[in-house]
């Protein structure tokens, strides 16, 4: 239990804040109203990015680093900067130096440094690497992407054509069922160009870890790495077990960074005290856990995924206390799982008058939907250290203000919260967003990012790293496609070379400034025509009408356009350094301005305006956690700018993809980041029903996106957005669309089957051509795509089959719903009803069986073509040998059907070897009924008047 005293209220009151500077571990005050305050919180140094990085044009020939060598000196020295720029010239023109040369050191570059030529052929070879990019960019093999990219051509070609014949070649008999056909067909046709083709240009990225390391994080020397800010997002702890969360909040810790430039926010939109006791729990052993992961470089550092790993670890481990260290280890965590499950227990149970702290004052979270905003520091300078004496990383719980009539907005609406309060207490120019249930599977994932983020030519065009997510717990043969491998390592791996891949809500590494709306800088490309003319003395019209045409943008920037960035980086550069500050009133009317958009905290807005992070070196702690608090009050955001064009963006469920959106609108590139060790993992729902519901979750954002104003069909024209990255937005939001032709679609086979009618005419031997060469380009195209992607064939074939379950059941219903919300303001929500008794095993979730109504459709196309082929054989052999040709066709439109659907028939069945008996039984009786009394359903037949034979008799 809790054996603190905590106050509450509202963010705005104004109490006197007390402050105590020194706080042991086991007393950790809970702030709620800036009046109890735990611990220090030092300021982030501003200067993580002043290191002068050299020319990249002058790096010479690439040289391989000897890591054994110390990295004491680059032999710069204490010269002059002009000095040191002279100097490097003269290294140009002559790169190796013999030992008698007449330059003296100055001249060199080279100040006070031994007469060595193997130390100056250290400091050349340190200079060399230090002025490496810490990453590129890798294209796809010509010999693999190439094939590819002409067969997408000639399948383009192909389907024009097939749709020509199909249009142009109406079946007489049954004109309904070929337009309803036809239709579908352009849609697929449509909905595949958009898919496509912002996969022609792929890439893979390689990151430099040491050259990151030797630029900025010398051993030795303080670390100029940048800090991160890292968010967890949590909401029921009955939903959302706190171990998982204790797990990924260990993991990010014990991440490979340095201490003082990692802070772990936590945000609780559940209010519930048992994410917060849990959270002190997990505070109390990542003192033993993190120095553990430290001293013996374990992965990874989620303590429930190293232990269950079924490898040798005793791998590469040479110290002699590992075994007898892991051992105690393994103890030590298997008693705070007792602890949290202990937690967990006692939650189930709510007392009448709410929760109650140990000395018995009154839990503020008790009301979820009307409560105080929270914060509580555990871990940093003042919150004590690790079992061998290290500081560790920052670790603050939070839950915001709430209270009845406010809009929330959610997960958005947490998350920013969770940017304003680390940007008041820390600043850290980069943030790390990740669901509670994804820990950090590889130590050094914050670093690979880093190699994109700080590097001096392409960080300051770049708004976020996305990771690919990996997943845990799924069976071998991944029934449901849970790990969605053509999603992360196709679609993503095409749009990195074009403007980045989309934000797919975790796992993402942010630029703080990116989310404060502002706009990336421009390519210094007209800056060197700028630079000849000026040295020409030429071209002076030119620069002055181009230099109107700016001032001519910033003016018409003013008015209000939905795709113009609200802010310009240079401009707010110019303003902090005065150019756009002539006296008082200017800075008065700036600072109103940055108010109105970003909300009344004049701490908050300051920190805005810190391009390399940081806090204010004189602001007391106690003033930050005040400001804090009146930051994640409920009424902070009105009438400013969050949620529509600063942090991430409200208007649909999923937030992910509009904050993305809005991003790349502004001009704005992001990096798909794939490290061969996996940055994170994830759980997924594996059950059929979940797993349903979570892909309904997504369609509905889409569908959301799509009838709103920031719908990429029509929105951010002005911008910088690229056509093809254009394409992939588009495609996210119209993909639930494709559920309406695709449950037609599956629905004709039974139709021709019963009916003995065919969407096709009877074809001749050049048509017969073209069908062929369409299957043989679908096939082609699957092929090539795995080839050049590494994607097995098993994993694309299990996507093929789920983008068909998905589509008649979870789309149609966002479609249903969508249009509900967004027209008539319902807000239906279809969740699980039921669920069959606990299973035993590692998979026992795969086999429950929960009914939803997502399942009703894709059961109904099973039966309905099941009893298809069962009517069409038996009208086959009933009619002879000549009705066998026309009816293989329909068997394959309809085997096709059943093909895809078969997972979910599986899941239907459950387990394995156990099929429920009700399934058996239904399946009997209706397999009977079918066979032994259909009836041909013909309404689609055209029906022919002529004269009565038996009138007319032979004369007919």
């Amino acid at each position: 239990m809790l054996s603190w005293h905590m106050s509450y209220g509202r963010g705005e009151d104004s109490g006197a804040p007390k402050y105590d500077k020194e706080v042991s571990h086991n007393h950790i005050p809970l702030l709620t109203n800036a009046t109890d305050v735990s611990g220090e919180l030092s300021a982030a140094s501003p200067g993580r990015l002043s290191m002068a990085s050299p020319p990249p044009g002058g790096a010479g020939k690439p040289r391989i680093v000897d890591p054994v060598r110390e990295f004491g000196s680059l032999g710069v020295g204490n010269v002059a900067w002009k000095e040191r720029v002279d100097g490097w010239k003269m290294k140009q023109e002559k790169p190796v130096i013999p030992l008698a040369s007449s330059h003296p050191p100055s001249e060199r570059g080279a100040g006070d440094i031994d007469a060595s030529t193997d130390i100056l052929g250290d400091d050349s070879l340190l200079n060399d690497e230090a002025r490496q990019p810490l990453s590129r960019k890798v294209s796809i093999p010509s010999s693999r992407i190439n094939p590819y990219r002409m067969i997408i051509v000639l399948r383009l070609v192909i389907i024009c054509i097939f749709l020509h014949y199909r249009i142009t070649n109406p079946v007489p008999n049954a004109y309904s069922l070929w337009l309803i056909s036809v239709i579908c067909e352009i849609w697929f046709a449509i909905s595949w160009i958009l898919d496509q083709f912002p996969k022609w240009l792929p890439v893979n990225r390689e990151t430099y870890l040491d050259r990151l390391a030797l630029r900025y994080d010398r051993e030795g020397e303080p670390s100029q790495l940048a800090a991160v800010d890292i968010f967890v997002s949590t909401v029921d702890p009955l939903k959302e077990p706190p171990l998982v969360t204790a797990n990924t909040v260990l993991s990010i810790l014990a991440v490979d960074y340095p201490v003082d430039k990692v802070s772990c926010y936590v945000s609780d939109d559940g209010a519930a005290m048992l994410t917060f006791e849990a959270l002190s729990e997990t505070s109390e052993f990542a003192r033993i856990w993190v120095p553990f992961c430290k001293k013996y470089s374990i992965e990874p550092r989620a303590p429930e995924w190293y232990f269950a790993q079924k490898v040798d670890y005793l791998k590469d481990k040479v110290h002699p206390s590992f075994v007898k260290d892991r051992r105690a280890m393994k103890r030590e965590y298997e008693e705070f799982k007792i602890r949290v499950n202990a937690l967990v227990a006692k939650a189930q149970k709510v007392p009448e008058e709410g929760w109650s702290m140990q000395d018995g004052t009154p839990w503020p979270g008790n009301n979820t939907r009307d409560h105080p905003g929270m914060i509580q520091v555990f871990l940093g300078q003042s919150g004590g250290l690790d079992s061998e004496g290290n500081e560790l990383p920052r670790l603050v719980y939070v839950s915001r203000e709430k209270r009845q009539g406010f809009q929330h907005h959610k997960k958005a609406g947490a998350m920013n919260a969770l940017v304003r309060v680390s940007a008041v207490l820390t600043n850290g120019p980069f943030l790390l967003n990740l669901d509670c249930d994804h820990y950090i599977n590889n130590s050094k994932a914050l670093r690979e990012a880093m190699c994109f983020l700080m590097d001096p030519n392409l960080g300051k065009y770049v708004c976020y790293v996305q990771f690919p997510q990996r997943f845990d717990g799924i069976d071998k043969s991944d029934r449901y496609a849970n790990r969605n491998t053509v999603f992360f390592d196709i679609n993503l791996r095409g749009l990195d070379g074009i403007q980045g891949p989309v934000y797919v809500g975790t796992g993402c590494v942010f630029n703080r400034t990116a989310l404060y709306g502002y706009e990336p800088p421009h390519k210094p490309k007209q800056k060197k025509r700028g630079l000849l003319s000026s040295c020409f003395g030429g071209s002076s019209k030119k620069s002055s009408k181009s230099s109107k045409k700016g001032s001519d943008k910033k003016k018409s920037s003013k008015h209000v356009d939905p795709t113009v960035p609200i802010f310009s980086l240079e401009d707010i550069e110019e303003g902090v350094e005065g150019a756009g500050f002539d006296d008082e009133k200017s800075l008065l009317m700036s600072q109103m301005s940055l108010e109105k958009r970003f909300g009344q905290s004049a701490v908050f807005v300051a920190s805005t305006l810190m391009e390399n992070g940081g806090v204010p070196q004189s602001a007391t702690p106690e003033t930050l956690l005040k400001e804090a608090i009146h930051v994640i009050s409920c009424g902070y955001e009105d009438k400013t700018e969050w949620g529509s064009e600063i942090g991430w963006i409200y208007g649909s469920v999923t937030e992910d993809i509009l904050t993305g959106f809005k991003m790349h609108a502004r001009g704005w590139r992001s990096i798909y980041c794939m490290p061969p060790r996996p940055a994170f993992k994830g759980s997924a729902p594996i059950n059929l029903s979940d797993r349903l519901n979570q892909v309904l979750r997504w369609a509905l954002g889409s569908v959301e996106i799509l009838f709103s104003r920031h719908c990429p069909i029509w929105y951010g024209y002005s911008g910088r957005l690229k056509w093809l990255e254009r394409f992939a937005y588009v495609n996210t939001t119209i993909y639930p669309i494709t559920s309406i032709p695709l449950l037609f679609y599956c629905t004709l086979p039974a139709v021709c089957l019963l009916t003995g009618k065919f969407i096709i005419p009877q074809i001749s031997n050049l048509a017969s051509v073209w069908f062929l060469s369409l299957f043989i380009s679908i096939f082609a195209t699957g092929i090539l795509e795995m080839r050049w992607s590494g994607v097995g064939i098993d994993e694309w074939w299990r996507n093929e089959q789920f983008w068909v379950i998905g589509g008649v059941s979870a789309h149609l219903f966002a479609v249903v719903q969508g249009l509900l919300k967004v027209l008539a303001g319902i807000d239906t929500n279809f969740t699980v009803t039921s669920k069959a008794g606990d299973e035993d095993g590692d998979f026992s979730e795969l086999y429950m069986f929960k009914w939803t109504t997502l399942l009703i459709p894709p059961t109904t196309l099973l039966i309905v073509n099941i009893v298809g082929v069962v009517a069409g054989i038996s009208y086959a052999i009933n009619s002879g040998y000549q009705s066998w040709g026309p009816l293989f066709g329909k068997l394959f439109f309809a085997f096709w059907v059943i093909v895809h659907l078969y997972p979910f028939l599986k899941g239907l069945m459950g387990r394995q070897n156990r099929t429920p008996t009700i399934v058996v039984v239904w399946s009997i009786l209706l397999a009977s009924i079918f066979s032994l009394l259909w009836v041909r359903v013909d309404p689609f037949t055209t029906r022919v008047t002529g004269p009565d034979v038996e009138l007319c008799g032979i004369n007919c």
